[in-house]
């Protein structure tokens, strides 16, 4: 608080007027002829020290070295000196020494003052001057006085920059931390986005085909229609949990940090076992799904299986939503070493690819090839997609196989 305040611009113009009042008192201490004017000029001067302090300095010990030789080459003396108001020159010193940015400025400034204290007590007597002898004594004592001044400021002035620094630290620190919230409330935003629209796109895709095809069959075949309403309670409701889970999450006080990671995105805990389930219904809606597995299946982190699971889904939904029923549609796992690669290809339902992708779900502004993409590269994988030469579409996706703990 009390530094706050001696901060404040006005506490400083206070401050320094306050020394220059004190340098022009000291000037009535002396009768001379020039005193006056030297001595109030040098008080006026140290207004601006810390808004120019090297040009301060410079008008301060030239005024000094005037007043030296009006009082070494006249008879009678027209200043006196040394006096009381020279300390000017020893504040303007401290001024450049603590606020000047170069450090020969600092250096400049203290030897400016000890050339003065050579000249004036060191027994150094300029051709024609009036009778000016040394003082040893004298000499040490202000010449060593000078010093320790000059060195006080320098304390000061490193003081000064380490206090800086150190703020300039706290505060690049307080913007990174800012921008790593903003990063991660980002990163959050996006990955609830992808649920949600994993969750809605394929739960009413499958949802929307068992309802149309539980229609027809209502008066041809009632077994088929009574199974396609159960698989779109089984999946309603599982949705229907997914978005519980969701909402949960947003409406949470997160300031506790007890989620586990995947709760922390409301997600549902999902496997790989899982995808047989999203093939059968799948299946269910319309779809020929063949679904082939290669290679030893390796253990795979919590967050990979949900990567993989909801490509696979996200997969099968462009294909309910732009192939429709009758499609053909191939799903390959291979386990290699250090990677899982994954295929989904299906024929379009023998139509040729046009302008909207069969799997891609987001080739025209949507957010399925979007999502897929995001979520294949936060694992550290590669990812394509695009139609195939005539009909239908090919995702591929490569994720690295990473350890589990």
């Amino acid at each position: 608080m009390l530094r706050r305040l001696l901060d404040l611009p006005w506490i400083h113009t206070a401050y320094d007027l306050a020394i220059a009042a004190v340098v022009a008192y000291m000037t009535t201490y002396y009768t001379q002829e020039y005193d006056g004017v030297i001595g109030w000029t040098m008080a006026l001067t140290l207004v601006f020290r810390r808004r120019q302090p090297m040009t301060v300095m410079g008008l301060v010990s030239g005024l000094a070295l005037i007043q030296y030789l009006l009082a070494t080459y006249t008879e009678p003396q027209l200043t006196g000196a040394p006096a009381g108001y020279d300390v000017a020159v020893l504040v303007a010193m401290v001024s450049v020494v603590t606020h000047a940015e170069p450090m020969w400025h600092t250096y400049t400034a203290g030897a400016a003052v000890l050339a003065g204290v050579f000249v004036g007590f060191g027994g150094f007597t300029p051709p024609g001057a009036v009778d000016q002898g040394g003082d040893f004594l004298a000499f040490i004592t202000f010449g060593g006085m000078s010093s320790a001044v000059w060195l006080t400021a320098m304390v000061l002035r490193t003081r000064r920059l380490y206090v800086a620094s150190m703020e300039a630290r706290a505060a690049t620190a307080e913007r990174e931390r800012e921008h790593l919230v903003r990063l991660a409330a980002a990163e959050e935003r996006a990955e609830i986005a992808r649920e949600l629209h994993d969750v809605v796109a394929h739960t009413l895709a499958v949802m929307i085909l068992q309802a149309d095809g539980a229609g027809y069959a209502l008066k041809t075949d009632v077994g088929k229609a009574a199974s396609a309403l159960q698989t779109i309670a089984a999946t309603g409701r599982d949705a229907l949990d997914d978005m519980h889970r969701i909402v949960k999450v947003l409406r949470a006080d997160r300031s506790g940090g007890q989620e586990r990671p995947d709760e922390a995105v409301g997600r549902r805990t999902v496997s790989l076992d899982d995808l047989e389930t999203v093939a059968e219904r799948a299946r269910a809606a319309g779809l020929k799904v063949t679904l082939t597995v290669e290679g030893a299946r390796s253990r795979l982190p919590t967050a990979d299986e949900l990567t993989v699971f909801r490509l696979v889904q996200e997969s099968l939904t462009n294909v309910l939503r732009h192939a429709g029923p009758g499609a053909q549609v191939t799903i390959t796992l291979r386990f290699d070493r250090d990677a899982v690669l994954i295929r989904v290809i299906d024929d379009g339902a023998g139509k040729l690819a046009g302008h909207e992708p069969a799997s891609g779900g987001g080739g025209g502004g949507g957010n399925g090839l979007v999502g897929m993409r995001e979520r294949v590269e936060v694992s550290g994988g590669s990812f394509t997609a695009g139609p195939r030469l005539g009909a239908g579409w090919q995702v591929d996706a490569e994720l690295p196989v990473r350890a589990t703990g």
